[in-house]
């Protein structure tokens, strides 16, 4: 009969005609979110301070991955920046959209790592662009020597409120979205609106979807702001030009990183499969890699949130008046109900059987309950995913948001 001993705490060796030793330890994780107004200003010194975590000092030097793009529009002012405060910048300027979101990408931002003969635990990489470029700096310095900090500084929408805020990477492998990644915590995020004001009406709309999520799973307050200063807010690119509408985009775009952070916090490595910050994201990762490049991400998303909230409707879970309202909603806040995708037979069939693979054998499908509250549930089938089809095409193809027919009413 095996004999157990605990030599220290952790570590357990049970003696037998086989001997077998146990090891536990716990890694504890800590990243900030900042946000961080005029941060490449040259009197800012946020960046510089890097929460006490990453601190900024004359003399040093950083490899910066940039977004193309955004290497065009803000380079000379990010560039004058670091060369104000005495920072040794290499730039390694990358194209980074879902068409090029492969491991390629990955691998050149891994070998500006090698030859700039980085110092994994003094020199993090600092990674500025949208929600792609995140993702692939992240796998990449997740990787790099079993693990080099990165910086994170989102510059779109999506990534301020998404991509920025958690600590998942990953890139798209074969017809999988996100199939390759990792779960890799940044040091720090610094979230700067100033960078939305060179992003077009589409790609502002876009990152509203994925605070559209957030309120209609979690906060029927934030819907409210968003149905009251959405359009208003894509119109002003979250630049705050009236002090109303600075209140109003401090307060959807802080709400939205609360209640995602909110939710992360306590499964941050998905121990728990039942995640609500999964609405919208059953039928999307299918239907955007499908519709590539026809679909930003948050379209995709939108469309699935159209589509699941019909379902609450048919399920009576959510009124005939909350369905208009959301539906109502999406368009004036520039977001698609419908991708011909959805035309294809069993589409919506195959989306969910691939995301049962990844939820361990079950749907786990989030479904609103009313605005600002949500539910799981393991019973849709491919009946209803058509019946709730057609309706959404039904609307779609009249302009209506009203009258769809359901089951019953919510309580």
């Amino acid at each position: 009969m095996p004999v157990t001993a605990s030599f220290t705490d952790g570590l357990t060796r049970r003696h037998s005609t086989a001997p077998s030793w146990t090891v536990e330890a716990v890694k504890q994780v800590r990243y900030h979110v900042v946000e961080a107004s005029g941060l490449f200003e040259p009197d800012s010194t946020l960046l510089l301070d890097g929460c006490d975590d990453a601190p900024l000092r004359a003399d040093d030097r950083r490899l910066v991955v940039i977004d193309s793009t955004v290497q065009e529009l803000h380079g000379e002012r990010i560039a004058r920046y670091f060369d104000h405060h005495g920072i040794a910048v290499t730039l390694l300027p990358l194209r980074a959209d879902e068409t090029v979101k492969r491991w390629d990408a990955v691998t050149a931002v891994v070998d500006a790592m090698n030859d700039f003969g980085i110092d994994r635990r003094r020199e993090p990489v600092i990674a500025i662009g949208g929600g792609v470029l995140l993702d692939v700096v992240g796998l990449a310095a997740s990787l790099y020597r079993r693990g080099t900090p990165y910086v994170r500084i989102p510059t779109t929408l999506v990534g301020l409120v998404d991509a920025g805020v958690g600590v998942k990477t990953g890139v798209n492998y074969g017809h999988g979205k996100n199939r390759l990644g990792t779960y890799a915590p940044p040091v720090a995020t610094f979230v700067d609106r100033s960078f939305l004001d060179t992003l077009d009406a589409r790609h502002l709309s876009n990152g509203l979807a994925e605070i559209l999520k957030m309120a209609l799973i979690k906060s029927s307050e934030l819907f409210d702001l968003l149905e009251d200063f959405g359009p208003l807010l894509i119109e002003d690119r979250f630049q705050g030009s009236t002090p109303v509408l600075e209140t109003a985009a401090r307060r959807v775009v802080a709400e939205a990183i609360h209640l995602m952070l909110e939710e992360l916090q306590p499964n941050l490595w998905e121990q728990c499969l039942e995640r609500c910050v999964d609405y919208g994201h059953t039928f999307s990762p299918t239907i955007e890699m499908e519709a590539l490049p026809e679909l930003l991400h948050g379209e995709a998303v939108g469309i699935d949130m159209a589509l699941t909230t019909v379902m609450g409707r048919l399920r009576g879970d959510v009124t005939e008046q909350q369905a208009e309202r959301v539906l109502a909603l999406m368009g004036r806040l520039g977001l698609p109900l419908w991708t011909d995708v959805l035309s294809r037979p069993g589409i919506l069939d195959g989306a969910l059987a691939d995301t049962v693979r990844h939820r361990d054998g079950q749907q786990r499908l989030p479904l609103p309950v009313g605005i600002g509250h949500h539910r799981f549930v393991n019973d849709v089938t491919p009946e209803e995913l058509a019946v709730a089809l057609e309706e959404l095409d039904a609307a779609r193809r009249t302009g209506r948001t009203a009258g769809l027919v359901g089951a019953g009413e919510a309580a």
